[in-house]
């Protein structure tokens, strides 16, 4: 009989828990939201010695008070979902700082495994850990692993088995000094009269956190049977000063331990130390990440280029295949002119966004995208941002639904807000096929210079935006930014190969879901009423398009260009898509027929790609917004803020475009 065991793996950010997740679970992971919030939940499988592992990977958290929403989700999933083990993943290299989530995870009495990750970094160092005699101290189990090699996993998984079977489960706790004791006692006596409570959480875990004044914990309380009680003895107490004792003394216990696990091997200048020197410092660390971006989308464009060219003219085959071969005709119309030039007109542009993924998997993996949040806090923090804005900012480069999600981190609502307000400036993959289309035709060798230029502008009108709401609609002060630098690390081709799947894979779902059905309804627009010309200004798609179009003339489109912006309300990829239905299926491909349009000329096309990248976060990322913000009045404002910023912007870079590229 196979028995099912449920492992929650948790951890400080950059300690490896991805990689360790992904070594364990291989292709077998579902990415989905946690019940109630839009924050990503990433589960996995793996089949072991007649156990089926299902692994949650929980978001990242310094401890287990709750600071930030994803903390309270990592700790209430531990609390309230019970899973079988804990797994938590320690940075090897960096022992004090992961061991003071240790001692809280001890507290709440769940059955724990700490997988002791990146111990050969450690050895390397001349810096190795007796994890046996650490497991003895802490009286957990400790498993040496090496996630990016897949070393110890078979260990790890064998002592969560075991550890699922013991009982009891870390009954050795931290002592917090006799006055510290006193009052965690008498919180315990009225908290154990609460049946709801003292059957659902451990009671010496709730009383030490409602000393260190955990609202999340308050909440809990506030209404039940031990209320009054606890209420009467909180308000005869200073809750900082007890946050600040008990830390001292969860650091002094772990400062005791080290010495007797931990040779530590003082070395001299690292190779990490030497790098870090030259690319965070404070003059050329700016220069450089903006150097590496530069690299990095002129890199996609050149890459990509012939692969695009292969399924471009394969798309323009089949189109004109379809159309001229199935019968009726209308049918043929739609698989032809509708469905392939609609998807296929997307689909070209699949090597660039694989290719894009990639490069930003290496960066992160390398530990060097830690070093670019670092190096931005300082022009963020002076703009109204705090650097902790920066990772939601670079998450954005993918797709700006996450990255809106992963403003949770922040810990203050309105750095949380304005976050959440200038991410859809970020320019997500999205829109990535509009400027390899448009550059493409345009612009030539330039286009990876074009595409730079349109990145940089997103993250310059993000920050722009930032600075103007802290000064009117949401002044206050930003919080400060403190984070750990992950040692640099070579990434591994299997984890860096998996990270740019895992997003390219998004793209080709919305390629066979919301981009499909937004190509078949222009189709139908373009193709009706009966007996008009196909994608004429007759067509229901001309009246629409004709409708919008004294909006968006003085930027230089026209009817065809006002359809496709409307329709890539669902998906920014379906203005290729859209463009790709009304232009039709004919010998030539969608890049030829836009470059032979004498309504589009080089400052148009630029426009349009500035339009697109500002006017309006998408469908997905509109809904992601109202659940973040709770408000309608908010996401009605991020709508309403873009269009007027995209208007503005495409209208002076349109005219202004003229005199430095040539052409009208």
């Amino acid at each position: 009989m196979t028995r099912e065991i449920r492992i929650a793996l948790t951890g400080n950010p950059n300690v490896g828990k991805t990689t360790l997740f992904n070594a364990l679970t291989g292709s077998r992971q579902h990415v989905g939201n946690w019940p109630g919030v839009t924050v990503e939940k990433k589960t996995g499988k793996v089949s072991r010695n007649g156990c089926e592992f299902e692994v949650v990977d929980l978001p990242g958290t310094y401890s287990l008070t709750a600071y930030s929403a994803d903390e309270v989700i990592a700790r209430d999933f531990i609390l309230d979902e019970k899973p079988d083990v804990v797994v938590q993943v320690v940075d090897a290299t960096n022992l004090e700082r992961n061991l003071y989530l240790t001692t809280q995870l001890a507290e709440l009495r769940t059955p724990l495994v700490i997988a002791l990750n990146m111990a050969d970094m450690a050895e390397a160092q001349g810096n190795p850990i007796d994890y046996r005699k650490l497991s003895g101290f802490l009286e957990i189990p400790i498993v040496r692993t090496v996630g990016t090699r897949g070393e110890g996993l078979q260990d790890l998984l064998d002592a969560a088995v075991k550890e699922a079977k013991t009982s009891p489960h870390h009954e050795h706790t931290i002592g917090y000094g006799n006055e510290a004791e006193e009052m965690i006692a008498k919180l315990t006596d009225p908290l154990s009269a609460d049946r709801t409570l003292s059957g659902k959480y451990p009671l010496r875990w709730l009383a030490v956190k409602l000393l260190e004044g955990d609202e999340n914990v308050l909440a809990k309380v506030r209404g039940g049977a031990a209320s009054a009680r606890v209420q009467s003895i909180l308000s005869s107490i200073n809750s900082d000063e007890y946050e600040a004792t008990m830390a001292d003394k969860r650091y002094e216990a772990i400062a005791a331990i080290l010495p007797q696990v931990h040779r530590t091997n003082t070395r001299g200048t690292t190779f990490s130390d030497m790098v870090d020197r030259v690319v965070t410092n404070r003059y050329l660390g700016i220069p450089i990440f903006l150097a590496l971006m530069w690299g990095a989308f002129e890199l996609t464009f050149t890459v990509a280029t012939p692969f695009m060219t292969v399924i471009d003219t394969l798309t323009v085959w089949l189109a004109e295949f379809a159309v001229a071969s199935i019968e009726p005709a209308w049918l043929g119309s739609l698989i032809g002119d509708g469905i392939i030039s609609g998807v296929g007109a997307v689909l070209i542009f699949l090597p660039n966004i694989l290719i894009l993924f990639l490069i930003l998997a290496l960066l992160e993996d390398s530990g060097y995208l830690a070093r670019a949040a670092f190096i931005m806090d300082r022009p963020l923090y002076a703009l109204g941002l705090p650097g902790k804005a920066f990772i939601p900012m670079l998450i954005g480069f993918g797709c700006n639904v996450p990255a809106i999600m992963a403003t949770r981190s922040i810990e203050s609502e309105k750095d949380r807000l304005i976050s959440i307000l200038v991410n859809p400036f970020m320019s997500c993959s999205a829109r990535l096929p509009v400027y390899v289309l448009f550059a493409g035709a345009f612009f030539g060798a330039h286009a990876g210079g074009v595409m730079f230029f349109l990145y940089v502008l997103g993250i310059a009108v993000a920050i722009a935006s930032a600075k103007l709401f802290r000064s009117t609609i949401l002044p206050g002060e930003v919080s400060p930014f403190v984070m750990e630098m992950p040692p640099y690390r070579l990434p591994t081709a299997m984890t860096s190969l998996m990270h740019m799947w895992s997003r390219g894979s998004m793209y080709l779902r919305k390629a066979g879901t919301i981009i499909l059905l937004g190509a078949m309804l222009v189709w139908a627009l373009a193709s009706f009423p009966y007996g008009v010309e196909y994608g004429s200004a007759e067509s229901f798609a001309g009246m629409l398009g004709h409708l919008v179009e004294p909006l968006v003339a003085p930027l230089g489109f026209d009817w065809k260009v006002a359809v496709a912006l409307i329709f890539g309300f669902l998906a920014k990829e379906v203005v290729v898509g859209s463009l790709g239905v009304l232009y039709g299926a004919g010998e030539e491909s969608l890049t030829d027929a836009l470059f032979a349009d004498p309504s589009l000329s080089a400052a148009t096309a630029l426009a349009l790609m500035v339009f697109v990248l500002l006017y309006m976060p998408c469908v997905a990322a509109l809904g992601v917004i109202k659940k973040e913000t709770g408000s309608w009045k908010w996401t009605g404002f991020a709508v309403a803020y873009g269009i007027v910023v995209a208007w503005v912007l495409a209208f002076v870079v349109g005219h202004l475009a003229p005199f430095f590229i040539g052409g009208a």
